[in-house]
């Protein structure tokens, strides 16, 4: 009997040492990843990123499918409606909730809190990324922030004998700049440098309502500007209207958006801080510019900034979930280098924000700090599910808030007829996707 038992027992050991090279035989196998990305500039440099991560990473094979902007999405929405996602993948701020709560990104809270990342990477970046999501959890890896700036010509606030903005900056002090910064140069009667430049886009927009702590929509996603928000439309809308210290937006269409400031046309302007770049192409060293902070408006208490991320995703069908979070960290964070951003874009690595090329000391505006400093701050923006469609950008049944914005400040609507007709358009689009 023993010498059947102990036979019994050999056998066991036999079994259980060849399940066990089993095991480490499908471990060793090696891993191929998929990633998509939206960016065919990018492509020779991010072969080069995948061949410096699979170099530290053997067995780690990363296959890269590059797509212009135009067709990604169409074809990336093919393969999450077919469950075959790819396992990291490029993915925007304008969809990340749509996304999320379908259930088309992997959760990554337990990998970032395993990891300590935020000692790493800004939090802020992150949290901006779980605001626009709607949700309790990270669902995305952010590789570059955009914030928004106040361009402002430094020659003309010389000329005009002004002290050029800080953040001591009240809207008072903005809009008595924008007045004397208006003028007639060459005599013939008609306005040819405006003391600022905006119209209803909401780079143009928004940052003004987030700095005086307002809101556009309520916590049930209708379109409800709160008084704060109203305020800061108002101002805005005021320029054109009362002051006349900024041109409506007919008067600017012979020019691309982001020339006006350039071209010194305008002295002041609000966007995102990638146009940094185009002021550089575009300018040259034709004038001294700077950039300074959105004036806080009297209803804020806290500097609060208006920013958004992009981001690497992770499929929640990934049959490599720890090769795929490994391999998003790499190329959202050190995988990287300062000369793979655009001027003005925001690493969320911080050694790379750190870097001293971020802020080179050759070129313009010398003020680049005030965008890591805004990046560590309170960030955010207004995407939400059919943000295109209630924005102005997409087919809708209404102008959307661009669109409005541009009636009122071309005189063919009253700003509180616009808002009261508009908000039920906007609405209109809003109700679709929140029920």
């Amino acid at each position: 009997m023993k010498k059947i038992i102990l036979a019994l027992l050999l056998a066991l050991l036999v079994v259980q040492g060849a399940g066990a090279a089993g095991t480490v035989e499908t471990e060793t196998e090696e891993i191929v990843l998929q990633w998509w990305d939206w960016n065919p500039s990018m492509k020779e440099r991010n072969e080069a990123i995948i061949a410096e991560f699979e170099a530290k990473n053997p067995g780690v094979t990363v296959e890269l499918s590059t797509y212009a902007t135009s067709e990604y999405w169409t074809k990336l929405r093919i393969q999450a409606n077919q469950r075959k996602l790819p396992d990291v993948f490029t993915m925007s701020s304008g969809y990340l909730e749509e996304w999320a709560n379908a259930g088309l990104l992997m959760e990554l809270d337990d990998m970032i809190e395993k990891d300590d990342l935020f000692d790493t990477f800004y939090k802020s970046i992150f949290d901006a990324g779980k605001s626009i999501s709607g949700t309790d959890s990270y669902y995305a890896i952010p590789f570059a922030l955009v914030t928004t700036v106040l361009y402002y010509n430094k020659d003309h606030f010389d000329a005009a004998g002004l002290s050029y903005p800080d953040d001591s900056w009240t809207w008072d002090d903005f809009t008595s700049a924008a007045r004397k910064l208006t003028k007639d140069t060459d005599g013939d009667g008609k306005i040819d440098q405006w003391g600022h430049w905006f119209y209803g886009r909401y780079a143009h927009i928004e940052p003004w309502v987030y700095a005086n702590d307002g809101a556009l929509l309520t916590p049930d996603k209708r379109f409800a500007p709160d008084a704060n928000a109203m305020a800061a439309l108002k101002m805005l809308t005021d320029l054109v209207l009362v002051d006349g210290s900024a041109p409506s937006q007919k008067e600017m269409s012979a020019l691309r958006q982001q020339d006006v400031f350039p071209q010194q046309v305008a002295s002041m302007w609000v966007d995102g801080g990638w146009n940094i770049d185009n002021n550089r192409i575009v300018a040259g060293d034709s004038f001294n510019w700077g950039i300074a902070r959105i004036p806080q408006g009297p209803a804020a208490s806290t500097k609060i900034g208006n920013g958004w991320p992009d981001y690497y995703a992770i499929s929640p069908d990934t049959k490599h979930a720890e090769a795929a979070w490994k391999f998003a960290k790499h190329i959202a964070g050190e995988g990287l280098a300062i000369s793979d951003y655009m001027a003005g874009k925001i690493p969320s690595y911080k050694a790379l924000a750190e870097d001293e090329g971020f802020a080179d000391p050759t070129k313009q505006p010398e003020e680049m700090d005030l965008l890591i400093m805004q990046a560590a701050e309170e960030l955010r923006s207004s995407f939400t599910l059919g943000w295109s469609e209630w924005r102005g950008y997409a087919a809708a049944e209404t102008l959307g808030l661009n669109g409005l914005i541009d009636a009122i400040i071309n005189g063919e609507v009253s700003f509180d007829e616009g808002m009261k007709e508009g908000a039920e358009g906007i609405n209109s689009v809003l109700a679709r996707y929140y029920k």
